[in-house]
């Protein structure tokens, strides 16, 4: 044997594992159906993008089904022209198109491969002839369904070869539709068809946009007909999801060609989703959505283009997803009217025409300009005259839009300036339809959504923290929404402890968040939020992080990476070594998030905001200094030396002035990493081992347990009882005091005790006050001094809440990015 054979025979050796595997781990799953459109298999990049998410997504189980390479579907249309008129090009595009499906072939799959596809499509180009030279009338579906049959050989030869069995599957041997008028889907004798060719252990491919009729003969699907295929895939296999794959990353509130601050509409309501393609959006379509009313699978509309980026998902939803709007338009219709379409003969005659809207009362319905002739003759046989009138339409969708009356006042509002025919409500309640007597335009559309829509973005909010503070910023939650209009649309959806999580799409009840978390919370692993925060069906996401969890903090750059936004009022990210401080900046900035932290250093004191601002502004920052630990400040404002000052330390320790144990306080690291904060702020690269740090703990105290320190806690005594009395004795008193100063000889930065005359500004405090003194170009002689409380429940909520506001207000006016390919195959 060769050592090419043994090669060859490892390699299937291990290529069976693989899908042995892949098969024993998957197949027991649900089906889901992935369809991939023209232009997401349109080169040879595009359909190895597609086999990557074919290998990530889907199992043997499932279903892919294809629409045909980009264009060739409309290249064959072209022929079918050319031969009409016996066109002398006519050979020339059959040549055309023959080269570049053999060079999609060659330049994807092996030798050995690629040459038995390129026989099979060398045949069907000489029937191909054959058909143009006999009848082509009597050929032209079977001609349009060559670009899928391709598409569907390709990708399942390319997955035989990379990624697990497949067999190309041909729609016409399986699926039945009565005509290609109405495309109903015989369904029990497509199933039995369907289940006698999809093969055990392998994954089919098959085509869209292709069936017979009950007569047997090869048929199309019309427009969006792949779509429509994957839909009625679903329902034959009881799919739980289908997922279209498409070169626009998901349905949005209007056409994002026309109307650049389209939102993106994460989860749409069924009914909705019905509405609007029947609307005339440009990704859905109604068609495709009828098999899904029955089998229940929640359809998803994501790009192939940026597989990552979360699409739309289309399903049953709770109320955010019911409080979504969306603007549409159709130009190129008719109002036809008559005295046949009153009553329940109008109603009849819309649905006989699947009418865009109704008026049976004024006798009114509009419909496409090429339904005309089939309206004419209808009403011939009821003896009637009808009036036809160009007309456009354009409309505002959302769950029982009809019922939501402001609605309805906005929509009316946003179109005082045009000549209106009517508005009419659908028959589900799900739309405001406006017609119009021209054709809608770029502008009408544009101001349309703005003013409809424009106060429908969708704020998630998730709270790390369930402590005291935690509690307070979610007890203050309902009247800031009452009262800060940037609120109006923010979501409390999570909660989460350092252990336990609760997470609820639809958004927590905040009144009752607190009880819903002790009922319902889960225990959970990082993975699990990450997961969720990837998945999340918002326009933005914050996260408020009131943890001192270093772990937790940890999780900033993959949050960054999302585009979420971070409220911290942690200080380990903000004062993690310079490197990864740099990192998370630089993360921040090129995923467009947030991060505010206010509240890292000295509680709802505004510090943060008046050095961002001063820098922002053009000033230049030379000294930061201040007491800046309210337990320190305390401990000092209080010590008189009537009493020991370990005495002193455990009252504070009982009234939870100070951390549970006190050595986190005096240390001295806590002041440390506020003041690194602030000098970072003010644009000065610094690390915390830059800053001299005075631990006011002796070493022999340093490595006990929190019971022995206190236990030994006199050891404390003598050393502050020298320092008060030497103070005393100069007039003075003792302070724990941050220092931060830029001069011509380089930077400075220390922590430590001082003595301070009693005429200092950080000499007299109200115990647990923060100080913060700021010298600067524009303030030399008279710094700027910011005093107040430096912690406490109430006020450090109140910062978070500060924080919020700023983040809200900040994202109203964010520009919004359209990941747009194209729109249609």
């Amino acid at each position: 044997m060769s050592i090419q054979s043994d090669i060859a025979q490892i390699e299937e050796q291990e290529q069976e594992q693989v899908w042995s595997a892949m098969h024993n781990k998957l197949c027991k799953q649900a089906v889901q159906v992935h369809k991939f459109g023209g232009s997401s298999l349109a080169s040879v990049e595009c359909i190895n993008r597609a086999v990557d998410i074919i290998q990530v997504n889907c199992k043997l189980d499932d279903v892919v089904v294809v629409s045909a390479n980009g264009d060739t579907t409309d290249e064959l249309l072209h022929i079918y022209e050319l031969a009409v008129v016996q066109s002398d090009k006519l050979h020339h595009e059959i040549s055309q198109v023959k080269d570049r499906q053999t060079k999609l072939i060659s330049s994807l799959l092996k030798t050995v491969h690629a040459h038995s596809l390129i026989a099979l499509l060398e045949h069907d180009i000489a029937l191909l002839v054959k058909w143009l030279q006999v009848d082509i009338n009597a050929h032209y579906s079977e001609l349009l369904a060559l670009g899928e049959l391709w598409s569907a050989r390709l990708l399942s030869a390319i997955l035989n070869e990379r990624v697990c069995p497949s067999n190309a599957i041909d729609a016409r041997d399986f699926l039945v539709i009565n005509n290609e008028e109405q495309c109903a889907v015989d369904y029990d004798l497509s199933q039995r068809q369907l289940a006698l060719l999809r093969e055990p252990s392998k994954l089919a491919v098959i085509t869209g946009f292709v069936a017979r009729n009950e007569q047997g003969l090869p048929c199309t699907l019309g427009r969006n007909g792949s779509d429509y295929s994957a839909t009625i895939l679903a329902a034959l296999t009881a799919a739980q999801n289908v997922t279209l794959w498409t070169d626009v990353d998901g349905i949005y509130s209007a056409d994002p060609r026309v109307v650049p601050n389209a939102r993106k509409l994460h989860r749409v309501p069924r009914g909705v989703a019905k509405e609007l393609g029947r609307l005339g959006n440009p990704v859905l379509h109604a068609k495709t959505l009828q098999p899904l009313n029955d089998c229940g699978s929640h359809l998803h509309v994501a790009s192939s283009f940026d597989a990552n980026t979360a699409g739309t998902e289309i399903g049953d939803f709770g109320q955010i997803a019911k409080q979504e709007l969306s603007v549409t338009h159709l130009n190129d219709l008719l109002l036809a009217q008559s005295v046949s379409f009153l009553g329940d003969v109008g109603k009849q005659a819309a649905k006989e025409f699947s009418a865009i809207g109704v008026d049976v009362a004024k006798g009114q319905i509009v419909i496409q300009q090429s339904q005309q002739l089939a309206v004419s003759q209808w009403l011939a046989s009821h003896d009637t005259e009808v009036r036809f009138t160009p007309v456009a339409i354009i409309a505002v969708v959302g769950h029982n839009v009809a019922q939501r009356g402001n609605v309805k006042v906005r929509f009316k509002r946003s179109l005082r300036a045009q000549q209106l025919i009517a508005i009419l409500t659908s028959e589900r309640q799900h739309s405001f339809i406006a017609v119009i007597p021209q054709p809608c335009t770029t502008e009408l559309l544009n101001n349309v959504h703005h003013d409809v829509t424009k106060d429908a973005r969708h704020i998630g909010l998730v709270i790390a923290g369930a402590g005291n503070i935690g509690q307070r910023f979610i007890e203050l939650l309902p009247s800031q929404v009452a009262k800060v209009p940037a609120l109006e649309n923010l979501h409390l959806v999570g909660i989460a402890s350092s252990k336990r999580i609760l997470l609820n799409t639809d958004g927590l009840d905040v009144e009752s968040s607190f009880e819903q978390f002790e009922q319902h919370s889960k225990s959970y692993q990082q993975d699990d939020l990450l997961n969720w925060l990837t998945h999340h069906p918002y326009d933005e996401l914050v996260v408020v992080d009131i943890t001192p969890s270093k772990a937790f903090s940890e999780l900033y750059q993959p949050f960054f990476e999302r585009g979420i936004h971070v409220i911290g009022a942690n200080k380990w990210a903000a004062s993690s070594s310079t490197a990864n401080y740099n990192k998370l900046l630089q993360s921040a900035k090129e995923h467009d998030s947030l991060w505010l932290g206010n509240t890292t250093v000295g509680a709802g004191l505004p510090i943060n905001f008046a050095i961002d601002d001063l820098i922002a502004s053009g000033d230049e920052i030379e000294e930061i200094s201040g007491i800046f630990s309210g337990t320190l400040s305390w401990l000092f404002e209080n010590y008189d030396g009537q009493q020991p000052f370990d005495v002193l330390l455990k009252q504070a320790l009982a009234d939870g002035i100070t951390e549970p144990d006190p050595r986190d306080d005096l240390s001295g690291l806590d002041v440390q990493r506020k003041l690194l904060i602030l000098a970072r702020l003010a644009g000065f690269e610094l690390a915390l081992e830059d800053i001299d740090c005075q631990n006011l703990v002796p070493a022999s105290l340093q490595a006990l347990s929190v019971e022995q320190f206190l236990d030994n806690a006199e050891q404390l005594n003598d050393y502050f009882e020298k320092q008060l009395a030497q103070a005393v004795q100069q007039k003075s008193c003792i302070r724990y005091v941050a220092r931060f100063s830029n001069t011509k000889a380089g930077v400075k930065a220390k922590v430590s005790l001082e003595t301070l005359p009693q005429t200092d500004a950080f000499a007299s405090l109200t115990p647990c006050d923060n100080i913060f003194k700021i010298v600067s170009s524009w303030y030399q002689d008279n710094p700027l001094i910011i005093r107040g409380p430096g912690a406490g429940r109430d006020v450090t909520a109140g910062g978070l809440h500060s924080d919020l506001v700023n983040v809200c207000n900040q994202l109203a006016k964010k520009a919004h990015q359209v990941k747009l390919k194209g729109i249609n195959e």
